[in-house]
Parts: C-alpha cells; structure tokens; sequence
C-alpha cells in the first residue's frame, strides 16, 4: 500500500514535471521576446546602402545569443525583405527621423558633387538656358547637339520615335498626357533596382547613386526644362500638395531627361573617369526603358 502511494505520486510527480517543463519553456520563450529590442509588427527605421527607411518588422529570431529580424521596407517590393541584425535597425521616433533625414540630405548632396549641380546651377556659358525661344520646349530630334560631343548618350530608335510622337501629340494635336502617371517615375527607378538585383543578386552602389542622381535631376529639371508650354498648367494643378514630380509624371517626361542631360553634362564639373561611368549606366538605363516601352509609355494621350 504505502509502495503503492510511493509509485503514483513518483508517476504523479513525473505528470507535473513534464507539464512545469512545457510551461517553463514558454515562459522562457516569452521572456526572450521580452528582452527582443524589437518586435513583431513594429514600426522601424532599418539602415540600407548607409540610408535609413521606414521598414516593417515581421519575423523575430534569437540565433546564437544574437538577435535577428526580418524585415520589409515599406512601399518597396517584397524582393527587398531581408533578414537583418539589430545593428540596422533603430527606434521609429522623431530623434531617428531627424537623423533619417539629414543622412538624406548628406546623400543627396554626394550625389550632386559626384555627378555634377548642372541642374541646380544653370551655366552662364550654356545658350541652352539663354534666348527668346523657351528652351523647355525642346526639339525631339535634337539627340546630341554638335558642341556635346564628349558627353554623347545615344537614345535608341524607338525611344526616339517616342520622343517625336510625345511631341506631335502635345504641340501639334493639343493631347496631353494624363497624370498622375501609373507607374510614375519613383516606380521605374525602383523597377530598375529591383532588375538589377534580379540580374546580379548584388547591387553595386553606383547603380543607386545614379538612380537618386536621376530623381534629383528629375525633380529639378521638370517644371524648368522638360514641360512644353501647353503643359505648364496641368503641372500647377497637378503638384498642388507639394508632390515631388517624379511622383506625378512617368516614362514620357523621363525620357526628355535624356535629351537634356548631354549638355548639362557637359557644363557640370565631372572627372572623365566618372563621367564614362555615368554614361554607361545612362545607356544601360536607356535600354531598360526601350525593353518596356510598351509597359512604361502610355499608348494613348488625352484631349485638353
């Protein structure tokens, strides 16, 4: 009898341990999430290419005593989340969004100094930005004047064409194209990313700087060099609210970028080395437009 009491309250006892083990475990595992300096579904800044963005945490991870989080940066695609350590991620709060935005602003103006301020500082010397013609409207066929010879980017046939036809639709059939633009701007440089990394799995850091060299130049160049006078209205009621114009126009404005960049190119001060550089990766560009014409151009432009 008095075995018998031995052995249920050993088999008794055994129940109860088993059970305090389960709880243990999850009280463990509660009290690491605790300890997490981030957590699931939280709001953060993470760090990416030396920037900081607005980033969404997803998965919360302890490997090896270390943390780990994956991520996924808000308004990107998903082929950006990644798994990072706590050393790229900060709180979302106003300190690390004032941080946030003078890293940008320091970005920005490495971008500048690297590829030139043609677009922040109109050259004296340049008749492109002198004369009683508004230079805005620029002529389509004008690809690469004589006197920019050094800086040549070849835009292909039929992005040509599409700069005619653009042209012919605006100033001569009164059509405008409709904004704001789907994709817009802001959506082919981040198509262009994500097609580079598709391409190489890595993304040197060149290809992003000329990215938000090319946003820089666009949002700049726009409402003084790339609109026809026919457009200057719709651009006042379409960036009522401040709206950058990359997040308003797309391919068509994108494109007379190009026809431009040549001799603003050739005023800013580039060192050669970059400059070729530059003009790689503005062709290469080129080409990725020219292989999407049909996704990124709009087919039909509408009546005034």
């Amino acid at each position: 009898m008095g075995s018998s009491d031995i052995n249920d309250s050993d088999h008794g006892g055994s129940t109860t341990q088993t059970d305090v083990d389960v709880d243990a475990d999850d009280i463990i595992d509660d009290v690491a999430v605790e300890s997490s300096p981030f957590r699931e579904s939280e709001k953060v800044l993470a760090f990416h290419c030396e920037l900081l963005y607005e980033a969404k945490v997803q998965k919360v991870d302890l490997v090896m005593k270390e943390w780990r989080f994956f991520i996924h940066y808000l308004g990107w695609n998903k082929s950006w989340d990644e798994w990072v350590g706590v050393d790229r991620l900060r709180k979302y709060n106003d300190e690390n969004m004032c941080i946030q935005k003078e890293l940008n602003a320091n970005k920005k103006q490495d971008v500048e100094k690297k590829f030139g301020r043609a677009i922040l500082t109109k050259p004296k010397s340049s008749s492109a930005f002198r004369g009683k013609k508004r230079k805005n409207d620029l002529d389509p066929k004008e690809a690469v004047g004589p006197d920019v010879k050094q800086v040549n980017i070849h835009i292909p046939p039929t992005l040509r064409k599409q700069l005619i036809d653009d042209y012919e639709s605006i100033m001569h059939l009164g059509k405008l194209v409709k904004l704001p633009r789907c994709p817009n701007v802001e959506d082919l440089l981040n198509k262009y990313l994500e097609y580079h990394t598709r391409k190489g799995g890595m993304m040197p850091d060149s290809v992003e700087e000329i990215v938000n060299g090319l946003r820089c130049y666009f949002d700049k160049a726009l409402p003084a060099l790339l609109l026809y006078k026919n457009e200057r209205q719709q651009y006042q009621e379409a960036t009522t609210n401040d709206k950058s114009p990359s997040f308003v126009y797309g391919a068509e404005h994108l494109l007379r970028l190009f026809v431009k960049l040549p001799e603003l190119l050739y005023h800013a001060n580039i060192e050669e080395a970059t400059l070729a550089e530059l003009r790689q990766h503005l062709q290469a560009f080129l080409k990725f437009l020219q292989k999407n014409q049909s996704a990124f151009f709009v087919s039909a432009y509408h009546s005034l």
